[in-house]
């Protein structure tokens, strides 16, 4: 029963993700006069916003599990996560730019402090249960897609449809409706993930000191943007962002290889996880190149039309759940059939193959991309 608690938790959670995401570069981007006027920011200053926007989510997972773990615990690091997500969103929704980044620093911090801690509460209600996990993180993974799903048919075609903060507000009501439910069904998850480490008293207070001091800090930098304070080019920013995060990243696996003590076959497993992070991020760059130059693509140079509907942009998106939802049991059949026969390739094989397909992926959209150049819009 607690995993049906936290599956509609991450189900509404995605909903209310995956269906803004499918909006943030396309309202960006659209025009500030007509039907469903946007901001009318360029291409590439929206894309550097959104490059922003998706590298702060990653990042602050790490500070989330860190405040979960010493400060809040896992579970009201997830609820407190959820409402600040859901705030983000009916901030969103306001119809006035000054809230635009407002919203965005919300969904961030609530984002950082959710996405990660309720997959650790996944694991500890399955703690003793090591033949149970699997299936219970298999069961779980699928409230991503389905609510992924939910958000792009529900949030895109609102907010292209009807007008933008229409999709914000759903992708609102959507957290919000995940907030209840968690609330009203969280004591079904018993003790799992529910107090933090053990330290003196003395020790949590100080480090709560620091982690409201931080966000003191971030909300009045923020402030002093939206009154016109402070100007922050987004192209800078975003450039100077992706060398911080390398740096830090780089910073980090230095000092596992050189200074934690490890042993030279746990060396050599390091090795492999820093390519194995180094594909990860490759990948997951131009996976969510889907709602950023893929979606104006999609928005300028393809036919949208079906049986005289134009479908909403962001429908496009909602392929690659379809497609996850349709091959992951063929591929689990593949793979127990290669098992029987010995030849089940390892986990960095199949890692490497899904890099090639997602440059293959690229590769196609090359030839997209020479076809709109010569004449659009392409099927």
């Amino acid at each position: 029963m607690g995993l049906r608690t936290l599956f509609l938790t991450e189900m509404w959670e995605r909903m209310s993700y995956y269906g803004m995401r499918a909006l943030l570069v396309l309202y960006m981007t659209g025009a500030v006069s007509g039907f469903n006027p946007g901001l009318g920011w360029s291409q590439v200053d929206a894309q550097a916003i959104y490059g922003i926007y998706v590298g702060m989510v990653y990042f602050m997972v790490v500070p989330g599990g860190w405040i979960a773990d010493n400060i809040l615990g896992h579970q009201k690091a997830v609820l407190i996560g959820a409402f600040i997500i859901a705030l983000g969103h009916f901030t969103l929704a306001m119809p006035i730019e000054q809230s635009f980044f407002l919203g965005l620093t919300f969904v961030v911090l609530g984002t950082g402090l959710l996405k990660g801690n309720i997959s650790t509460i996944v694991g500890d209600l399955y703690k003793n249960l090591d033949e149970k996990r699997d299936s219970g993180y298999t069961i779980f993974y699928m409230s991503i897609n389905i609510g992924s799903t939910l958000g792009f048919l529900v949030c895109a075609y609102l907010g292209e449809k009807i007008g933008w903060h229409w999709g914000f507000g759903a992708a609102g009501i959507g957290m919000a409706l995940g907030v209840i439910q968690f609330i009203k069904h969280r004591n079904l998850l018993g003790d799992a993930g529910l107090h933090p480490n053990e330290m003196s008293d003395e020790k949590r207070s100080r480090l709560s000191t620091y982690m409201y001091a931080s966000l003191v800090g971030m909300f009045l930098v923020i402030g002093a943007g939206l009154m016109g304070l402070i100007t922050i080019d987004p192209r800078f920013f975003a450039e100077k962002f992706a060398y911080f995060l390398t740096i830090v990243a780089g910073i980090y696996f230095v000092y596992l290889f050189l200074f934690a003590g490890l042993t030279a076959s746990e060396r050599k497993n390091l090795i492999l996880l820093f390519l194995l992070f180094i594909g990860a991020a490759a990948f997951w760059a131009g996976f969510d190149q889907s709602a950023g130059s893929l979606n104006i693509f999609a928005r300028d140079y393809t036919d949208l039309s079906i049986l005289g509907f134009i479908i909403p942009v962001g429908w496009l998106q909602f392929a690659n759940p379809m497609f996850v939802v349709m091959f992951a049991p063929i591929f689990a059949g593949i793979w127990a059939y290669l098992a029987r026969i010995n030849l089940n390739p390892n986990l960095p094989i199949k890692f490497a193959i899904g890099l090639l397909f997602m440059a293959l992926s690229f590769l196609v959209m090359i030839v997209a991309v020479d076809i709109a150049l010569e004449s659009s819009p392409v099927g």
